[in-house]
């Protein structure tokens, strides 16, 4: 039940006190310079706990965002795949930046949409919906699991809208320069790595993560553990690709697990910067490792696979990622119709 109390502050003005109290919820207090608002709040707030949306909980007055995203780091970050870390890490600190010093028990969703505003102002929608994830999942353990929160903030807040899914791809030409390119390279794995993303899809830290108990060369198979689904895939590679990785394993490091290691061969060697030179050198624009990907799925998808198998391939678990590549199986899709068309009706 809510009791009003009036009292004399420090300065000898009149003042109300608020107290709310309900058996098996901390007390909750607040002070006001005149009875109405006392009173306003003491219904509201009794009203909010009763049904359990009430926000500022005493765990929430003694925790900054600096110490949940601190916790998250520590005892979350480190049980997501490895290729997550950097990332996310980052986006935490810039969190951090920003909101640091509130106590959870300030954080409002409007404080929230300042920054994603300001994220919107040098980032892409997708960017920003991803530094938005993030921390949602933050306050989500915060509430339901640590009990610093009775509520997120973000529970209601809107993401940003997003482009179509981006879909460049290599002609025949750019990629004979391109792999001219790295093979000029003074990058030990460059031309192999780059040979192997165009022949499997496999992303750059599915790639460089790849242990040697995990590539076949006798049946021409790669399994991927450490992929973004978190579901393990195996992939087949032929011809020249394997070609390349049985020349590859000739030179391997005796006693490093890892494919493509570092000068210590704890860590995969980095190739980002020599892509983006040989890119260069070839006089390619507008292209990225990761559109190396989206060169293997088009590869695919004009040489007749249907979407479902682009999808396995590339390890994605529904269709709506690959129909950005519908376009370029017209020809597949074509004959398959005529075929049916045939069978049923005859010449």
């Amino acid at each position: 039940m809510a009791t009003l109390d009036r009292r004399l502050d420090k300065d000898g003005k009149c003042v109300y006190r608020a107290r709310v109290r309900l058996k098996g919820y901390p007390t909750q207090t607040a002070t006001f310079p005149t009875l109405k608002e006392a009173r306003q709040w003491a219904q509201m707030t009794e009203g909010a706990v009763r049904e359990g949306r009430y926000f500022p909980s005493s765990e929430a007055k003694h925790h900054t965002v600096r110490d949940m995203l601190a916790r998250y780091q520590r005892d979350v970050l480190p049980r997501k795949r490895h290729s997550t870390h950097y990332g996310q890490a980052y986006q935490l600190r810039w969190w951090e930046a920003q909101l640091g010093q509130v106590l959870l028990a300030d954080l409002s969703t409007a404080r929230i949409v300042e920054c994603r505003d300001i994220l919107a102002q040098s980032r892409s929608g997708s960017t920003v919906n991803r530094y938005l994830a993030l921390l949602s999942h933050c306050l989500t353990l915060t509430s339901q699991e640590w009990g610093w929160l009775d509520d997120s903030p973000m529970r209601k807040m809107r993401r940003l809208k997003e482009p179509r899914g981006r879909v460049r791809f290599l002609s025949d030409e750019e990629r004979r320069r391109l792999l001219a390119a790295c093979q000029e390279s003074r990058n030990p794995y460059l031309y192999t790595v780059t040979v192997l993303a165009l022949a499997t899809g496999a992303r750059r830290g599915e790639l460089l993560g790849l242990h040697w108990p995990d590539v076949n060369l006798v049946h021409g198979q790669l399994i991927f553990r450490d992929t973004k689904n978190g579901e393990i895939r195996a992939v087949p590679v032929s011809g020249f690709a394997l070609d390349i990785l049985r020349q590859h394993a000739k030179v391997r490091h005796l006693g490093v697990q890892l494919v493509f290691p570092n000068a210590t061969g704890t860590r995969p060697l980095s190739i980002r910067e020599a892509f983006v030179n040989a890119v260069q050198r070839a006089g390619i624009t507008d292209f990225r490792f990761h559109d190396l990907r989206h060169s293997a799925a088009s590869y695919l998808a004009m040489n007749g696979a249907s979407l479902a198998e682009i999808a396995e391939i590339l390890g994605h678990k529904t269709l709506s990622m690959v129909k950005r590549y519908a376009h370029l199986s017209e020809a597949h899709t074509r004959g398959v119709v005529q075929r049916m068309n045939t069978a049923i009706f005859g010449q």
